[in-house]
């Protein structure tokens, strides 16, 4: 099978040498992505900026704004049977990004943002992808409650979810904790290494894929 995997953080400009980003690191995403390939598939990896090497026998389209990650997604999803969306993106972006660096001059400055495209939320509706949808929620609260709202929201099979706030799992983290948030019940995955995890992660997609 074809599986796209979004991976990273995204960047969105203020000028040349400043933006905005997150801190996710890739590596959820990327544990996904290297699984996959391990198994066999055909793996089209969508990534914004990391620090982490690109698993083999992966099809690589680096992106840096969630715009770009929109036409990526946009073009590559024809593609694909499952689309598991694991990158962080921003969900606004400066309005205006000038041509040479902001000089300082004054005690505050407003910067004011828009709203990106919605990835997770074109997928099905704009993009016409009919295959498993996966999504991802990162939550510092309410976790199970707003992850089931995505999930419903954007037309997802399954949605993952795990908690931010915390400073043993999640970003910048080897390790994990998620819920496995499906339209009818809700899974959970004990703490464990991201790539352990991403086995899973791949079972579960995989599972929620069409067959002919």
């Amino acid at each position: 099978m074809t599986i796209l995997i979004t991976a990273g953080p995204t960047r969105e400009a203020i000028d040349p040498v400043r933006f905005l980003t997150n801190r996710s690191s890739g590596k959820m995403g990327y544990a996904i992505a290297d699984a996959a390939a391990e198994a066999g598939h055909r793996v089209i990896l969508i990534s914004g900026p990391t620090q982490i090497d690109v698993p083999h026998r992966v099809d690589y389209i680096p992106v840096e704004s969630t715009q770009e990650m929109f036409e990526a997604v946009q073009h590559w999803i024809k593609k694909a049977d499952v689309a598991i969306f694991a990158a962080a993106v921003a969900d606004y972006r400066p309005a205006a990004v000038p041509d040479q660096k902001i000089k300082k001059t004054g005690d505050t400055m407003t910067l004011e943002l828009v709203r990106n495209p919605d990835i997770l939320g074109s997928a099905r509706k704009e993009f016409g992808f009919h295959g498993a949808l996966i999504g991802f929620a990162a939550e510092t609260e309410n976790l199970e409650d707003n992850a089931r709202g995505k999930l419903q929201r954007k037309g997802c099979d399954l949605v993952i979810a795990n908690d931010v706030a915390r400073q043993d799992i999640g970003f910048d983290s080897n390790d994990n904790e998620i819920l496995l948030v499906y339209p009818e019940h809700t899974e959970p995955l004990e703490k464990h290494s991201k790539e352990h995890l991403g086995q899973i992660i791949l079972e579960k997609s995989m599972a929620l894929a069409p067959h002919d």
